[in-house]
């Protein structure tokens, strides 16, 4: 990860196997001056080689693409010296996948259909080092630790991830 740029600047990579999510998102992202692309990238593969070039703060990364998925480029990518925050951006809000992606060292979970304004104050908070997940996430974590698991493990493992939410993020998912 690059030294955060001065005056809050932060640097941000795409990776999504769409095209048009890609320049969706780069649109988005262009009407914040805080936010500088860096780069985008088609694939998981292409992802984790365009972030060793380019020294991200943020990438977003999408789970499902073709040669590496988000998941696996998002485990590859915390192995680096000093890795990137990942932030999953997605359709899909499986439990094992929003699990695996926070096991894997992704900073935030958020599914495609956040507002905009929500995705781009995700990348600032990330960047900052918070969490951010999507509240309907959030619910299911909750709703995952609430259940009465006899597999303590899995409950220890619940009740961690529901710790990394900011309060506000829990409140949010209780009201939801």
């Amino acid at each position: 990860m690059s030294e955060p740029q001065p005056h809050g600047q932060v640097r941000v990579v795409i990776v999504d196997d769409d095209a048009l999510v890609r320049a969706g998102l780069a649109m988005i992202l262009r009407g914040d001056p805080a936010i500088t692309i860096v780069g985008e990238a088609g694939d998981g593969e292409a992802g984790v080689a365009l972030v060793s070039e380019t020294s991200p703060d943020v990438v977003l990364m999408d789970i499902r693409m073709p040669r590496l998925d988000g998941l696996g480029a998002t485990a590859r990518l915390m192995t680096q010296p000093s890795p990137p925050k990942v932030i999953v951006l997605t359709t899909f809000d499986a439990d094992d996948y929003v699990v695996r992606a926070l096991r894997d060292g992704a900073s935030g979970f958020l599914l495609k259909d956040t507002p905009p304004a929500q995705i781009v104050e995700a990348i600032h908070k990330v960047a900052a080092g918070d969490h951010m997940l999507s509240p309907s996430v959030t619910a299911q974590l909750i709703a995952r630790l609430s259940e009465s698991d006899s597999d303590s493990s899995k409950h220890t493992r619940a009740e961690s991830l529901v710790e990394a939410l900011s309060p506000r993020e829990r409140e949010v998912a209780i009201a939801v």
